[in-house]
């Protein structure tokens, strides 16, 4: 009986009683509370307006504070932003952003090693959403933060670790009793601001963790399982580009494209714009051409491997050529560019030499577009 026991607790770690019982009771209150009074009574337009405004501030807090400034040094920002964004995350209840950074540094150093990665997709879609917040899976490291030492010496950072328990109960509480009051509708602001606020602020994070890693293409990387999805980048304020985070992760950017749904990405931005926030990292668009080339030539050669054709060998040689043709082009290309943008930089481009310039840009960008329609010409067929 002894050893049966032990091996059911190695199997199934304790219960988080009080994680258990936050994320259930919230819920429930969150479909049935929520549901009853909007029957009963309905809610007027400007506590909508509440719920609207304190959601996109809870998921701005963790998507811009503790995700791409704290957790990945993607840009700098003042002790002011900082400070709103240390008060929304608490706001939000997902732990402190000291602890939820050194998660999230796990995640990436051991994505998908069900040992190590604390919400690791590979153990499922429950447990990578919630169910790695209910059982003690990594109690050893809870208070493990050797790899948060930067974020240890940012004063805000470490004051908002110190009084974490009293923000939450302070903004979860304070925040929509203080809206009902003014407004004259304390218990549909309690209700609504706050515990459907919570519920959707923590769901939609967690589908960062889950549907993120589950559903969608692999346009940069296919060595771990994260995923770019335009719908999951709908519901998670841009983070739904995440096979690009994956291959880039100290980019402010989760999408690059100027049609992709990237919220987070345009208030980092805005923020630079006037001033409050600089250093933003932004990979090179070389580097990110290469990615994407490479994928195309591995996932290619996979498929060629797998038919049975006569002429195997041959194709295969002229997919790595033109594979090495396409990385020759694209190399040439983006250091005339370079030399280009540091001309207009330096107010040069009237000047002879960016005449030169100009010319072999204008050669090499044509010489790379015809390279590039052989190339996807080429793996069209095999696609």
């Amino acid at each position: 009986m002894i050893q049966t026991e032990n091996v059911t607790n190695k199997s199934k770690p304790k219960i988080i009683w009080l994680n258990s019982l936050v994320f259930s009771i919230t819920f429930v209150i969150a479909v049935i509370g929520v549901s009853l009074y909007a029957y009963i009574y309905g809610y007027d337009a400007a506590t909508i307006s509440g719920f609207i405004i304190a959601t996109g501030y809870c998921g701005m807090s963790i998507t811009a504070g503790y995700h791409r400034l704290w957790s990945h040094r993607a840009y700098e920002t003042n002790s002011i932003i900082r400070f709103i964004f240390a008060i929304g995350g608490a706001f939000a209840v997902q732990n402190s952003a000291l602890h939820w950074c050194s998660d999230h540094r796990v995640h990436h150093k051991h994505v998908d090693d069900n040992d190590v990665d604390p919400y690791s997709a590979k153990r499922g879609f429950w447990y990578s959403h919630i169910g790695w917040m209910l059982r003690e899976y990594q109690a050893h490291r809870y208070y493990d933060y050797n790899n948060v030492r930067d974020l240890q010496r940012d004063k805000i950072v470490m004051w908002q670790h110190k009084y974490y328990l009293t923000l939450v109960l302070t903004t979860n509480f304070g925040f929509p009793l203080l809206f009902g009051f003014i407004n004259g509708n304390i218990l549909g602001s309690l209700l609504l601001i706050g515990f459907m606020r919570l519920v959707i602020s923590h769901h939609v994070t967690f589908f960062i963790n889950s549907l993120a890693h589950m559903w969608g293409k692999q346009p940069y990387n296919d060595q771990n399982t994260a995923k770019d999805n335009p719908i999951v980048a709908l519901l998670t304020y841009g983070e739904g580009y995440h096979n690009f985070h994956h291959a880039f992760q100290s980019d402010y950017r989760n999408a690059i494209k100027w049609w992709q749904f990237d919220p987070t990405k345009w208030f980092i931005k805005s923020l630079n714009w006037i001033g409050l926030a600089n250093n933003l990292k932004q990979v090179s668009e070389h580097k990110i051409s290469l990615a994407i080339a490479c994928q195309e030539y591995n996932k290619t050669q996979s498929l060629l491997m797998a038919l049975s054709l006569p002429d195997k060998d041959a194709i295969l040689q002229s997919l790595q050529n033109e594979y090495e043709q396409l990385q020759k082009k694209m190399l040439a290309f983006y250091q005339i560019k370079k030399q280009r943008l540091e001309l207009a930089k330096n107010k040069m481009i009237e000047s002879v030499d960016a005449s030169i310039i100009l010319k072999q840009y204008g050669e090499l960008k044509q010489s790379l577009f015809k390279q590039q329609q052989s190339w996807q010409y080429l793996i069209q067929q095999y696609a």
